[in-house]
């Protein structure tokens, strides 16, 4: 009979769990002791809403958004960039953090997803900050590097989309991140699949993204232009920062 620490780590080799953490006992400590209390009461009511979504698994977690808002405030980022909305929960998170004339362009492929957490970023004050653009980012991305007067102007962008666009979306962020500025790549961890062997049963999205998932790390970790530390926070996420 497997003991309880073996049925635990079993169970997180399912995809979808939020925590590579050893045990979910030890995640949901940090959760009710660290992050739960502090959670503001609109994160905290937009979590509850996407918890009913069928694709819940899409959402940024809560120990997650507490590190990104605590981030966004020790760098002072004003100008900010989302790439991938879903219903808003990082971008919640990132609203609270900025300053009152702090702006984020956000941007996704389903205005749907994210008119579900819309009312509770009106309800916060926050929807004058979100500049929201429905549809693909590259094109929006192509668009303001050709323009030229977004060159190194966001002090901070958060990718979590496609996976398989992540290098052709660090490709134009890297021009339009500021010099000392951060891009903060999500899931590149991806469920742990990246150390996983060749026969792990996987599901069948998880198994298509992981070759792009461990392109992008080898990528970061090769490029000279930016300084990069991997934590594995959520579902494991990169922090690039421009240095040249």
């Amino acid at each position: 009979m497997a003991t309880n620490g073996e049925n635990q780590s079993s169970r997180h080799q399912e995809v979808g769990h939020k925590s590579l953490l050893q045990s979910d006992a030890l995640y949901q400590y940090i959760l009710e002791t660290s992050v739960y209390p502090r959670e503001p009461e609109a994160m905290k009511e937009l979590r509850e809403i996407t918890a009913k979504h069928p694709w819940n698994i899409m959402t940024t977690s809560a120990d997650e958004g507490q590190f990104l808002s605590m981030l966004l405030k020790l760098i002072n980022a004003k100008n900010t960039m989302e790439i991938g909305v879903f219903t808003g929960y990082s971008l919640l998170a990132t609203a609270m953090a900025l300053p009152h004339d702090g702006k984020i362009l956000a941007m996704d492929i389903n205005r749907e997803n994210y008119e579900i957490g819309l009312p509770v970023i009106e309800k916060a004050g926050l929807a004058h900050k979100i500049e929201f653009k429905e549809g693909p980012a590259l094109p929006v991305l192509d668009q303001m590097i050709e323009n030229g007067k977004y060159h190194g102007t966001y002090d901070f962008i958060f990718v979590d989309a496609d996976k398989d666009n992540y290098l052709n979306y660090h490709k134009r962020l890297i021009d339009l991140v500021k010099v000392g500025g951060l891009i903060g790549y999500d899931n590149t961890l991806w469920n742990g699949s990246v150390v996983a062997p060749p026969d792990a049963p996987l599901r069948k999205y998880v198994r298509y993204y992981r070759d792009f998932v461990v392109e992008l790390n080898k990528a970061l970790a090769a490029d000279p232009r930016i300084e990069i530390c991997q934590l594995p926070v959520g579902d494991g996420i990169t922090l690039c920062r421009r240095i040249s």
